[in-house]
């Protein structure tokens, strides 16, 4: 990440938090289940699946933990229910990963046999570099016991996201793919714009190839959105081995385009009381909205033209 927008992490960390959830609102179903279930029945009238979220990481809590594969668990149970056409998606670092594997895979195990008990697909999400090898080696640690609706996510701006995705390729994983957002150093990170564009299209051509995997194409750059849905016309790949993905509340227009041409979308539904870190992440995506808010509190006024 560049120096400009290192310095803009910082103001923005200093946003008062009821400041930042004027912006959130767009982003976030809401603090409570009941919010996230709201927002799936509305997608699913449009057209959309939906991927829900706890939101909340970096869990260095035991009974933490345990409040938050309970929480999974209800949503779970909610889901079903409500006969929503939903999955979920699963923060390892919430499940205990920085604490210890064995935690996390015993939490997340936890979580999935619920999941199993209805048919239903289960996403570990990834966060920062730190924890990318870890991630990977809980999500074959899963698959070696015998769990097989679990997928992985990949950011292409990681500069080893090429070799991993041929690596997940050949044992025909379920990935997202996504640029990624986490503040990265350039050693591991790519900076540059194209590059990371680039990144992507490698990695999405290469598991659109492997007829074992599923993919997300999980981007809002219409760009990627063009290239992907020539990928898919080229290569031949089928509705049931993609699908387009979006975050709530994000380029709604482009969704509907993407529906309305019959490629399967599903967004994601973050909700809960862990929202402040996230909408910062969102805030740093959209750095004309960042630097709006940022001039606001800083009482600056408008930019003039």
């Amino acid at each position: 990440m560049s120096r400009r927008n290192r310095a803009l992490v910082a103001l923005l960390t200093k946003i008062p938090r009821p400041l930042v959830w004027m912006f959130a609102r767009n982003y976030i179903a809401g603090p409570a289940l009941d919010d996230g279930l709201r927002v799936v029945r509305e997608l699913n009238g449009k057209g959309c699946r939906a991927t829900m979220d706890v939101l909340g990481e970096d869990v260095f809590n035991e009974a933490e933990v345990r409040a938050y594969v309970d929480a999974y668990k209800e949503m779970i149970r909610r889901i079903v229910e409500e006969r929503l056409d939903a999955n979920i998606s699963v923060k390892p670092t919430a499940m205990g990963l920085k604490m210890s594997r064995e935690l996390a895979l015993e939490a997340v195990s936890e979580v999935l046999d619920e999941a199993a008990r209805h048919g239903m697909f289960v996403r570990l999400d990834m966060e920062d570099s730190s924890v990318t090898e870890a991630t990977l080696r809980l999500w074959r640690d899963l698959r070696a016991k015998g769990y097989e609706r679990v997928g992985v996510v990949l950011q292409s701006y990681l500069r080893r996201t090429l070799v991993d995705a041929r690596e997940l390729a050949a044992e025909g994983a379920s990935v997202r793919l996504c640029k990624g957002i986490y503040i990265e150093p350039r050693a591991v990170a790519y900076d540059d714009f194209w590059t990371i564009r680039d990144s992507f299209l490698d990695a999405l051509e290469v598991l659109l190839r492997a007829d074992r995997c599923q993919v997300g194409i999980a981007t809002h750059d219409e760009w990627l959105i063009f290239h992907g849905r020539r990928l898919v016309r080229e290569l031949g790949v089928g509705t049931d081995r993609y699908e387009f993905q979006m975050l709530l509340g994000v380029d709604e227009f482009l969704r509907d385009l993407v529906v309305a041409e019959g490629h399967p979308m599903r967004i994601y539904v973050p909700f809960g009381e862990g929202w402040h870190g996230y909408s910062i992440r969102r805030l740093v995506e959209n750095p004309r909205l960042a630097a709006h808010i940022t001039r606001a509190v800083l009482g600056l006024g408008p930019r003039q033209k």
